[in-house]
């Protein structure tokens, strides 16, 4: 019996923290991110640096889209008509590209202020 209960302490444990790392990625500054088949919409994102961040991705395409970043460390596959988002650390002052690696002439950047 004592098993089950750490066992059952330990799973509301885990639930809790989910909960809170989802509501701590509520409250972010939220930046909204279309791709729609090549096309980026904002292709220029500007940030609060030093601040983390989350970026709100759609797929509003008929085809796959990728939001990449090499220099970010971040990617994000979505299908068509997919929503996800990404959530980035602090970043210090500067720009940061990021691309559709489906389709690799649509770049942007995100600039932190």
């Amino acid at each position: 019996m004592k098993l089950k209960n750490q066992v059952a302490a330990l799973a509301m444990s885990a639930f809790a923290f989910a909960g809170m790392n989802l509501a701590h990625a509520a409250d972010l500054p939220t930046f909204k991110l279309e791709m729609n088949d090549g096309k980026l919409n904002p292709a220029r994102i500007e940030v609060p640096a030093g601040q983390r961040i989350k970026i709100e991705v759609h797929n509003v395409g008929k085809g796959a889209a990728e939001f990449e970043s090499v220099q970010l460390r971040k990617e994000k596959v979505l299908a068509p008509g997919a929503d996800s988002f990404v959530v980035i650390a602090p970043l210090d002052p500067g720009e940061y590209k990021f691309f559709d690696d489906f389709h690799q002439s649509a770049q942007g950047v995100i600039v932190a202020k």
